[in-house]
Order: structure tokens, then sequence, then C-alpha cells
């Protein structure tokens, strides 16, 4: 039977606005519609970049007492953790670093870019 849910654990976790930490969740399998309805999303059209943090929140099922991960709590992630799930994210898909995929929406780029990004919210 092909397993499509992968369990995983944050290196630092994601703490929540009543001071819970979150460290173990769920990830599936991505499929097609994953990578690519962020690219209709407006925050993908402005920052490519934006389409990391859309794809995780769509293929992460659980975060601890989470059960629902969104976007802004992507966004709200340690680095250490958004590199994480970004190498998570490609090696249970069997993504190879070598190749050119579909998946050239979540990459290294991508990372340093939403760091560009974080920097001009934390500035506004």
């Amino acid at each position: 039977m092909l397993q499509t849910e992968f369990e995983f654990r944050l290196p630092k976790g994601y703490l929540d606005a009543d001071g819970n930490l979150h460290r173990i969740g769920v990830m599936r399998l991505a499929k097609a519609m994953d990578e690519i309805v962020p690219l209709r999303d407006p925050r993908v059209q402005s920052n490519p970049a934006y389409s990391t943090v859309i794809i995780l929140s769509r293929v992460i099922t659980c975060l601890g007492a989470l059960e629902e991960v969104t976007p802004v709590i992507i966004e709200e992630l340690f680095a250490a953790d958004l590199n994480y799930l970004y190498h998570f994210y490609r090696h249970i898909n069997e993504l190879d670093k070598d190749e050119k995929t579909i998946s050239t929406n979540i990459n290294s780029k991508s990372l340093e870019s939403l760091a560009s990004l974080e920097s001009l919210n934390s500035d506004g």
C-alpha cells in the first residue's frame, strides 16, 4: 500500500499566540493541484516565493494540536523549521534536486525571497 502521509518533528516548533509549542505534525504527499492552485493567488503573482508558503499550508494536515495549518502559520515559523519543511517536502515527494520539475515553485531561491518578504512585513 502506498504511504501518503508522513509524520515530522520540527527542529524549533511553532509557538502560537497562547504560548503553546507545536512540533509534531503530518504532511501528505503533494498533488498536482497543490502546486497549480498557488499560481492563481495574487500574493504569488506579486512575489513567486510566496508559493512555498501556500504549498506547505496545503500539504501539512496537522501541526501539534492545530487541525488546520494556514499560510499565516507557515509565515510565523522559525527559519529553521521552514527550511526543514522545505527539505521534508522534497524528500517525501521524491523530487530530485538536479532535475527541473513542476516543483520549481518551491526552491532555495523561494526561501531566500521569503526572508526578504519577512523583513519587509516586520518593517511595516
